[in-house]
Formats: structure tokens, sequence, C-alpha cells
């Protein structure tokens, strides 16, 4: 046995750890550039919460509240100017996981310059950024446990992730309570990233014994919570183990990577601005029965914790799951037509590469046509 391990992150988790950002901040820097979207944060309270509870702590902060959905990189590159011009030495990232991913982006950018998509596609590397302080509002992404930042090219519609391990947030806080109001759509689909990110990354090529671990847990924790927080928004037990999965779901996939359902679900998102749990859930039953052959233990072991018997049944179960949701949206109720089948496929090939070779069975065009296809 042999293998690496490396992420240096530093989790706060519990209920009511929002109350320390303050004193968190205060260790990383003395002036914060807040970023987040346009309306949650601010409708919620987080927002002023947090600048109060900054000020408290001697800390000046800016904000930056022009985050989209499934961020784009002139958004990326817009809060990095201000970062640069505002002498930021401190990001504070508050939201779903689009805030954290173009917070760690404009980290990454206000530090290095440059094009950041010759970063994004490994033309450049670098292994520096401002520090990052992420209080995630949504489990799903698991962007407060890693050093990925996805973003989209508004140009090109690549949506990629910049990697580097300079953006693994200095410190996550991760308050269950900041998830309970999350409408119920919005968290079905977040919860279903969060279980998927454990399935990719359990299913890699390149997982090995931490990641496994890691990423059993994260289905366990999710399959027992996800439909009991959708049904029952009180039981807050629940929360924690569902924004546990989706921390560990991102930390899992920061080593073994994710595969061939996000290297799809990818292309779609970056085409049609798509919500990505809801392609995610199009296209998994697709990918899952097209892979099962690949790794019928792995398959066979998710599946028990689905509620299953074996490899056989583990489709069914993710079927199941994903009525109960009511994340049954196909492809083309999302906008994507046949005629964008030759687009997806070239986009997921160019984009992906390294998520389909990780996969256990290697898809080739044709396969990577059929599945866009059977989506829609």
């Amino acid at each position: 046995m042999e293998f690496q391990y490396y992420l240096p992150v530093n989790l706060v988790f519990g209920r009511g750890t929002a109350d320390l950002i303050g004193e968190k901040a205060a260790r990383l820097g003395k002036r914060a550039l807040i970023v987040t979207g346009g309306r949650s944060t601010r409708e919620s309270g987080l927002l002023a919460r947090t600048e109060e509870l900054l000020k408290r702590q001697g800390v000046s902060s800016v904000l930056f509240d022009k985050v989209e959905p499934n961020p784009m990189t002139t958004t990326v590159c817009e809060g990095a100017g201000i970062a640069v011009e505002e002498a930021c030495d401190l990001v504070v990232a508050l939201g779903g996981g689009s805030s954290l991913d173009a917070a760690k982006g404009i980290a990454f950018q206000a530090v290095n310059g440059g094009d950041i998509n010759e970063y994004i596609f490994g033309k450049k590397v670098s292994d520096k950024a401002l520090p990052v302080l992420a209080v995630p509002t949504t489990c799903g992404t698991g962007s407060e446990g890693n050093g990925f930042a996805v973003m989209t090219n508004p140009d090109t519609l690549d949506k990629k992730s910049l990697r580097c391990s300079a953006i693994v947030p200095k410190c996550s806080i991760i308050d269950p309570l900041l998830m309970t109001t999350m409408p119920q759509r919005v968290l079905a689909s977040v919860g279903f990233d969060a279980l998927c990110h454990n399935i990719d990354g359990y299913l890699s090529s390149i997982a090995q014994p931490l990641t496994d671990m890691m990423a059993l847990e994260g289905i366990r924790l999710a399959a027992d919570s996800l439909k009991k927080v959708y049904h029952n928004r009180e039981d807050l037990d629940s929360w924690e183990k569902l924004c546990l999965a989706s921390t560990l779901g991102g930390m899992v996939i920061n080593t073994a990577g994710v595969t061939a359902l996000h290297g799809l679900e990818h292309p779609v998102s970056g085409l049609k601005n798509a919500v990505h749990g809801r392609g995610l859930a199009a296209l998994a039953p697709y990918v899952y029965e097209a892979s099962i052959k690949g790794s019928p233990d792995k398959f066979a072991a998710m599946s028990k914790l689905l509620g299953g018997k074996d490899e056989s049944d583990f489709v069914s179960q993710i079927r199941e799951l994903i009525a109960e949701l009511h994340l049954t949206e196909t492809l083309g109720e999302m906008g994507i037509s046949k005629a964008d089948v030759p687009w997806l496929t070239e986009n997921c090939m160019k984009i992906s590469a390294a998520s389909i070779a990780s996969h256990p069975v290697i898809l080739n065009p044709e396969e990577i046509s059929r599945i866009y296809t059977k989506s829609i």
C-alpha cells in the first residue's frame, strides 16, 4: 500500500460557529473583501452580521456582491481588481458553492494577475493567493474543504476548475444553522451534489485509503440525512450530518478528483447555465448504468448504504432518491437539445479529460454522446 495525502484545511464545525467569523478573520488579515451573491446572505442577515463581527475585531471590509450561479471568470477578475484597489489582505466568502468558488478565484487572481484561464488549464502555475475564510450557507459543493474553484469562461463556455493548494481556505466555518434558510428546491440540488461528490471520489481510479474512508462515510451520512432534512427542516441533527457529508465530499475530490458524472455535467451548466445538482440528477442514472461493470464491488457497497442489496439495484436506489427529491427534470427541460450533443461531447473531452480517465469505465465519445441523448 502506497499513497500520498495532503490537504491543509482548518475546519470549524458546529451549530453557532458563525459567531467566530470575526475572531477567525482577525488572525488572517486586517482588511477583508467580502464575496457573496446579490441576495440570499443579505436577506438572511448573515452579511450584516458578518460585517459587524469583523468590525468588532478590528477588521475593515469591502463588499463584492456580484457573484452569479456558475460564476464567470470575468466576475472573478472584476472582484480581484477591487481587492487590489482596496488593498484587501483577506477574502471572506459567504454563501453557496458559487460564492466560495468565486472567492477562492478572486484570492488567487488578486495575487497572480494575468489571464486566469491559463492557470485553469495548467499552462501556468502558482502557489500564492490571499488567505480565504469560507462560510458556506449551502451543504453541497464542499468548496470549503478543497483547493478547487470552478468557473465558466463566458467566451468559450468552458466550465472548469482552478486547482491550487493556495486556495484551500485557511479557515472554514461550517455552521449547520446557516443552512436552514435554503429553499427546499435548492436543498435538493445541493444535497444531491454532496452525495455525488462522495460517489465520484469513491469510484475514482486515483482514490486511496483515506479518500475511500471519507467517501463511504460521506455517502452514509448523506443517505441517512438528505431525505430527512428535505421532509423536516427542523431536524438539526440531520442538518449536521448533511453538512459533514458535503464537507467530506469536497475533501475527497481534492485528492481523488471527480469522475464521469461531473465530467459530463460541467459542459451542460457551462452551455445553458443549468443548476448543477439538477444536471447531475438528469445524467446520473445513465452514467451509472454504463459504469457498474467497471467496479461492481464499489457499487455494491454504495447500494447497501443507500438501502439496496448489491450493485444490481444501485441505479434504482438513485432513481428513487431523485424522484423523492423532485429532481426529475431532464436535460431537455434545461434547454439542451439533440443538436447540442456534439458540442457537449467535444467540450466534455476537452475540459473533463482527467475526470473521464479516472472513471471505472473509460467512456469513449460515442458512449458519452449516447448518455447525453438519453438524458434529454
